[in-house]
């Protein structure tokens, strides 16, 4: 049996397995992955054409929703002085604040991760939902307000493969410093980054790390460190035996890591001697049957360093890493053709560069294969690029920081919206992140089925529609017109309409579906009776009835398009 299976209907599993009931999938998911080669291209610098469609296909894989004029910013650019934007060094956001007035241990507008667990004013009341809700809302925020940045897709992809869970680790001070953690790393050095990540308080308590003592080890992180963050289990061989680690080794890997305690008061983790198993560590011949020495006194805290050095001296963990970039940034399907010509000699920069992330992400996306035809348009959107995406698209205006409360709410609100289609930041559903970047062979078709669809459409419409959302009286709404007078020649049906799909969709449409979509803004009419009215507005634009007549045209036709299938692609 499965052991995450096994897991979930255990009573007594742990809090980190715990794994909700997913929706149906889609009955029209991949029953088996394709067998076919698709491309034979590999890391030979990009040398084809730099056009819109180029630029902004590169902005939709390392952004979330590339705007006009994301793309209208880097097409002076080369691409390779456009991949350079995105991986350079910018400042640290500011942390979350505290938005509660019931959380009376921090003020409002202050932040609240350096701040007491318990509200010394009110000891009774548990702050840690509140200061959850704002660290959620506060990256929602720093996703819709991204500069040309890779750095946000990025801290999401640490987020899911170095996977916690606030609902688990309880102390949403711990999880801020864990995404503050992967955002230092987002393209640093993830063999540092994995080993700080084994010490971080939140993984210590999401994993059970702060329960590890040789009197009773606890193997949970030890498995999940070689298993899903590090080398990757390979073939199974045997029982007990995966190829690339063994059983043994997770014992033995448990054992260096016992006395490893998070702590509160530091918000920080801790090292305690006495609860650590100083004799030495006897690992497999899948590791070459190495020993790490036992130390002991506070050395013992040094046997992390050792254990990550002996993973990381491993060829397939270099690989694991690389198809795990891969299939975030460019597709699911690993065939013998991208192994040979995009995992295997990623995975030399990455050993050879001493596991920097940096130069990995240079050559991927510099490469004449994350351009192949093949490689475009064929992702589904994940819930995160649907929401946030659709607001930075189409320009939409939130609260500013003079409206704290409003735009706390509003972020909250896509937020919430992403994780009612199955994507909930800071708690994935699992240890192993979301199934979509795992599961085999529907991989990102599981984002999609008769109740997540549902739920796009509905959200799009809403923005589209006159509806919108509204939080202490400032509304978030789609401004149609707005979007509409920032194309290049609005009062052109053809020419809208090409503009907007550009934008809305990764890849061209056909005339038939642009000449259907003419039909949605003026049925039935010829074109310049767009061109008139479009010029009566702009003439008289303080005019309301102008304005709705023009909107409302536009609202159709946006709504339509955002339901159409390619939409859900990037």
């Amino acid at each position: 049996m499965n052991r995450r299976m096994f897991l979930t209907a255990a009573s007594g599993r742990s809090k980190s397995e715990q794994v909700p009931r997913p929706s149906a999938v889609n009955e029209f998911a991949n029953k088996k992955l394709p067998v076919f080669a698709r491309t034979t291209t590999g890391l030979e610098p990009y040398a084809g054409v730099w056009e819109f469609e180029q630029a902004a296909h590169l902005l939709r894989r390392t952004m979330f929703g590339a705007t006009r004029a994301d793309v209208a910013a880097i097409l002076p650019t080369t691409p390779s002085q456009a991949v350079d934007l995105l991986l350079a060094d910018a400042p640290l956001p500011d942390p979350p604040v505290n938005v509660n007035v019931l959380d009376t241990g921090v003020s409002v507008g202050q932040t609240w991760v350096n701040a007491a667990y318990v509200d010394p004013n009110n000891p009774t009341y548990n702050p840690d939902s509140g200061r959850n809700s704002s660290l959620k809302s506060w990256w929602a925020g720093l996703m819709l307000n991204q500069g040309i940045s890779a750095r946000e897709k990025m801290v999401i992809f640490l987020h899911n493969h170095f996977v916690s869970g606030a609902a688990d680790v309880s102390d949403s001070r711990f999880m801020y410093k864990q995404n503050d953690l992967f955002r230092r790393f987002a393209w640093g050095n993830i063999r540092e980054l994995a080993r700080l990540v084994t010490i971080d308080p939140a993984m210590l308590r999401y994993l059970n790390g702060n329960t590890n003592t040789k009197s009773n080890p606890n193997e949970n992180y030890a498995r999940e460190l070689q298993e899903l963050f590090t080398i990757g289990k390979g073939p199974e061989i045997a029982p007990g035996d995966y190829t690339n680690y063994t059983e043994a080794d997770v014992q033995a890997a448990a054992r260096v890591l016992t006395g490893w305690r998070d702590s509160p008061a530091a918000i920080d983790s801790t090292f305690t001697p006495s609860r650590h198993d100083a004799a030495d560590k006897q690992f497999s011949a899948a590791y070459g049957n190495a020993v790490i020495t036992g130390r002991t006194d506070v050395d013992g805290a040094l046997e992390v360093d050792d254990l990550i050095a002996l993973i990381f001296a491993q060829d397939a963990t270099a690989k694991n890493l690389c198809r795990e970039l891969y299939r975030w940034f460019v597709y699911y399907v690993i065939d013998d053709a991208a192994e040979a010509n995009v995992i295997a000699p990623l995975a030399d920069i990455l050993r050879s560069g001493n596991y920097e992330l940096k130069p990995v992400l240079e050559a991927l996306f510099k490469s004449a294969h994350f351009y192949d035809p093949a490689n475009v348009g064929c992702m589904l959107k994940n819930p995160v690029d649907a929401t946030v995406g659709m607001m930075r698209q189409f320009g939409v205006q939130f609260a500013g920081a003079d409206a704290l409360a409003a735009q706390y709410g509003m972020w909250n609100f896509v937020r919430g919206q992403a994780a009612n289609m199955q994507m909930n930041l800071c708690d994935p559903p699992n240890v192993a992140g979301w199934a979509a970047y795992y599961q085999e062979p529907q991989f990102y078709e599981l984002w999609i089925n008769t109740d997540t669809l549902q739920r796009r459409n509905q959200y799009t419409d809403r923005f589209i529609g006159n509806s919108g959302y509204t939080n202490t009286g400032v509304r978030l709404l789609i401004d149609p017109v707005s979007f509409t007078d920032s194309l290049s020649a609005p009062s052109d049906p053809v020419a809208l309409i090409d503009d907007a799909a550009q934008v809305l969709f990764a890849f061209p449409i056909t005339d038939n579906q642009k000449a259907f979509l003419k039909d949605t803004l003026i049925p039935g009419l010829p074109d310049y009776e767009w061109s008139v009215e479009w010029s009566d507005f702009k003439a008289d634009a303080s005019n309301p009835m102008k304005r709705t007549a023009v909107a409302s045209k536009l609202q159709a036709l946006f709504k339509f398009m955002m339901n159409m299938a390619e939409y859900q692609l990037c």
